[in-house]
This record gives C-alpha cells, sequence and structure tokens, in this order.
C-alpha cells in the first residue's frame, strides 16, 4: 500500500522544495523524494557556488587594485582550494538550514529517485522500495547541462558548468562556448582569476534576450579587460589531447583556430524529464523534453502539475519558487494568477553585473507600444567612481505618456539595485510617479531617479 499525502513532489529543488514548504505552511501533509541533498542544481551545482567563487574573484579583483584607493595590500595571490572551501560551507550552512525547515514544516523527505507508476493516480515508486500517492502530485525534476554534439564532457579539458564549479586549478587561457548569462558569468570568474578568455557566441551578440544596449555595455566592459569576445560564429569540431583543446570556429573574420587549456561549454540546459515514468502517463512533454502545463501549471493529468527547469519557462529559482505558489494554490482551490514571465527579475552575475524586469525596447517596439526611453551611464554616477566601478548604465523603456515597460541595469551592485525596478514595472508606474520620489545621494540608486526625470521632459543631472 502507497503511503498518503495531500501533496507528493518529485524533486528537492528550488521549485520542488517551494512546493513542499509552502504546501505545508498552508496545513497540507507533503512528501518529497530527492535523491540528493535538498537544494537541487541551484543551491549544489549552479548559482550559489557560482556565486560565491564570483565573488572570490570580486575580492582579488579588488585587492589587486586597492593601490588606487592609497593601500598598499602587494600583489595578492590566489588560494583557490580556501576559495573552493569556503564555496563548500556556504552551501552546506544553506543546505542545513532548508533541511531543518523543511523538518519544521513536517515534510517528510524520502531519499531516493522517484518514478511515476500512475499519474492519474498520483503514484509514485522510489527506488529505496517505498511507494508514495497524493491528492496532488508536483514533478520538478529539474534539468542537467547540454553538451555540444559530439563532444563528451571530461572534467579536465571539457567542462561542463558541474565541473567549473569544482575546479581545484585555474587554467592558463580558457575558451566559453556560449555568451549567455552562464557563459558571460564563467567568462567573468576565469578572467577574474587570471585565466585568459575566449567567448565564443554564435548569435551577433552576448547575451541574447538582454536589451541591446546592456548587451553592448558588457561587451564593451569584457573588452577593456583583454576578455576576446567573438560573435556570430559557429564552432567547428574540436580536437581534445593531452596538452590541451583546440577550438576552431568560422565567423565574420574567417575560419580562426585557438588552442587553450580547458573549454567550458555553456550553451544552456536541458529539462531533466525522461526515465521519471512518463512515457504513455498522458503528462504531455512536447519535442525539447519540457512537460507541457497550462498558466497554472497543470498538466494534462488532473492533479499533476509541473514547476521549474522542467518547463518551459524562465529556468531561474525564483520563477520556481513562484510557480510552486501558483501549483500548491491551484491544487488547494484558490484560483491563483499565472506568473506574468514578462515582468519577472533577471539576476546575471557577470562583471559587470546585469539586471532587468519587463520589456526590452526592441520587444516593446515590436508589441506597438509607443516607445520612450532613457539611459543615464554610470560613468557620471558619483557613487560608481567613489567604488571604482564606472562601467555600465540604467536603461527605462517606457509607454509614452503611459507606464514603464522595462528597466533594464548594468553595472555596480545591478542586481541589488533591480528591486526598485521591478516593483515600478508590476505596478505600472509612470516615469512622472518614479522621478517624483527622492533618491538619496550619493548613491547607485539614484541612477534609477535620474533617468526616470528625465523621461518627463525635466532632466536635473541629465
Amino acid at each position: 500500500m502507497a503511503e498518503r499525502f495531500d501533496v507528493v513532489v518529485l524533486g528537492g529543488g528550488p521549485g520542488g522544495y517551494a512546493a513542499a514548504l509552502y504546501g505545508a505552511s498552508t496545513g497540507l501533509s507533503v512528501a518529497m523524494v530527492e535523491e540528493s541533498r535538498v537544494g537541487g542544481t541551484c543551491l549544489h551545482r549552479g548559482c550559489i557556488p557560482a556565486k560565491a567563487l564570483l565573488q572570490t574573484a570580486e575580492v582579488l579583483r579588488t585587492v589587486a587594485s586597492a593601490e588606487e584607493f592609497g593601500v598598499d595590500a602587494g600583489a595578492p595571490t590566489l588560494d583557490l582550494a580556501a576559495g573552493q572551501r569556503r564555496k563548500q560551507q556556504v552551501v552546506d550552512r544553506l543546505t542545513k538550514g532548508l533541511e531543518s525547515l523543511l523538518k519544521g514544516r513536517k515534510v517528510t523527505v524520502v531519499p531516493g529517485t522517484g518514478t511515476v507508476v500512475d499519474a492519474a493516480a498520483r503514484h509514485v515508486r522510489v527506488s529505496d522500495g517505498s511507494e508514495l500517492q497524493g491528492d496532488a502530485l508536483v514533478l520538478a525534476t529539474g534539468s542537467l547541462p547540454r553538451s555540444l554534439p559530439g563532444l563528451d564532457f571530461d572534467g579536465l579539458r571539457v567542462l561542463s558548468s558541474d565541473h567549473v564549479l569544482s575546479l581545484d586549478r585555474v587554467p592558463p587561457k580558457v575558451a566559453i562556448v556560449g555568451g549567455g548569462a552562464i557563459g558571460c558569468e564563467f567568462a567573468s570568474y576565469f578572467d577574474g582569476v587570471g585565466s585568459e578568455v575566449v567567448l565564443l557566441e554564435a548569435l551577433d551578440r552576448l547575451l541574447p534576450g538582454v536589451d541591446v544596449e546592456a548587451s553592448k555595455a558588457v561587451a564593451r566592459a569584457f573588452g577593456k579587460r583583454g576578455i576576446a569576445v567573438h560573435t556570430g560564429v559557429v564552432v567547428g569540431e574540436v580536437a581534445v589531447g593531452d596538452a590541451g583543446v583546440t577550438v576552431p570556429f568560422e565567423g565574420p573574420k574567417g575560419t580562426v583556430e585557438v588552442e587553450v587549456d580547458s573549454l567550458v561549454v555553456s550553451i544552456g540546459r536541458r529539462p531533466r524529464s525522461e526515465g521519471i515514468g512518463l512515457e504513455g502517463s498522458g503528462v504531455e512533454v512536447d519535442g525539447r523534453g519540457y512537460i507541457v502545463v497550462d498558466g497554472r501549471m497543470r498538466t494534462a493529468v488532473p492533479g499533476v502539475y509541473a514547476v521549474g527547469d522542467v518547463v518551459a519557462t524562465p529556468a531561474l529559482a525564483h520563477v520556481g519558487f513562484a510557480e510552486a505558489i501558483v501549483a500548491i494554490k491551484d491544487a488547494r482551490g484558490e484560483s491563483p494568477l499565472p506568473v506574468d514571465y514578462d515582468k519577472v527579475p533577471w539576476g546575471i552575475y557577470s562583471h559587470p553585473e546585469v539586471a532587468f524586469a519587463g520589456l526590452t525596447e526592441e520587444a516593446a517596439r515590436e508589441r506597438g507600444h509607443d516607445v520612450v526611453t532613457s539611459v543615464h551611464r554610470f560613468s557620471g554616477n558619483s557613487r560608481a567612481l567613489i567604488v571604482g566601478e564606472p562601467d555600465g548604465l540604467v536603461k527605462l523603456v517606457a509607454e509614452r505618456d503611459g507606464p514603464l515597460l522595462g528597466v533594464h541595469v548594468v553595472g555596480p551592485w545591478a542586481t541589488e539595485l533591480l528591486a526598485e525596478g521591478y516593483l515600478a514595472v508590476n505596478w505600472e508606474a509612470t516615469a512622472a510617479d518614479v522621478g517624483a520620489l527622492i533618491h538619496p545621494h550619493p548613491t547607485l540608486s539614484e541612477l534609477f531617479g535620474e533617468s526616470a526625470l528625465a523621461l518627463t521632459g525635466r532632466a536635473l543631472h541629465g
């Protein structure tokens, strides 16, 4: 006999554990199946360890430039093993906290790999032999790194994101295939710790999907630091040898070959929907492997939901959180509003950072909006100059005489600065609404206020 719960969750990453925690907080009995430690890719092989290592690179960069601020710190050296230990301490502390939180909410965490036996009955079998049945089933099995065709990850010469986060050495020269968010973060990390970096992107610019001006600002900053950025290129057949990797690519300048110590493949992730019992279950899976859901995260089988990276929505932990809340509310019959994916906040932890919410200028025009924009650069911001980070900008996209449609920030602590812009876009504030508010001086945040004020036609500083 299967043990019964109100909700059974398959997967303990952000989407899964959020469903478990939120469901339990509403009084539901919840079981969550997780084959490893709770936290998923984000906590163990993604967001958290990546940002911890990026912080190591930032500290190294800061100390190296200390003399500019009148501080003689000497020439800093990197102890990557110590940086890795600190990263793991952060991960372990957060994992223990999450485990305690689940225990405190009385969530039953079942170790093992779960398989759907009968989707209509929300019946799951776990690799430890236990069987679970729920009034609702939430599928949150996450994703895996994509690889290049015919090229296997070996952890030494050809690296996935998982491998990068556990390296015990700094490769002297590294090529990164993929100029999206993860690729730009890795380029910033390797550059910060002393690698020579070659960044290859198939499309015509870095960070596809980011506003064009924001993308160009990142490319300029990368170029100033010596990161070799090649866009509009096609990578050829890679040759892996004992001494390194030969990476040929064809682009606007013809065919080029680079010799590197390691190659990082950063071309995105694929949903992990295979091998969990969905074949013939009635749960629809599209041609790319994503589970098909509606606005309330419902699959084609009543009572079965899917959230997080296994569905074709932005692969962001906080989006997984939001989707989990929608799923649980629907399971409780509360008729939740769907997630508005156009307006979710995005954060990219490259150097400089990128953060945005809402529509790009291009997308807004394509949708027929009468668009006006305002751009102010950190090169004229007093706090940015004080901290020595003048690269970047704030760009506002608005409907003429209407609400803000998008806020785009590139620069120091952009991911922390976005909150005000995110609220403004989601609350449909106008430039006049924001421009009337006082922003403290000298701060990085005042650039947002300056940009809004400029949209009213009565700029102050620019």
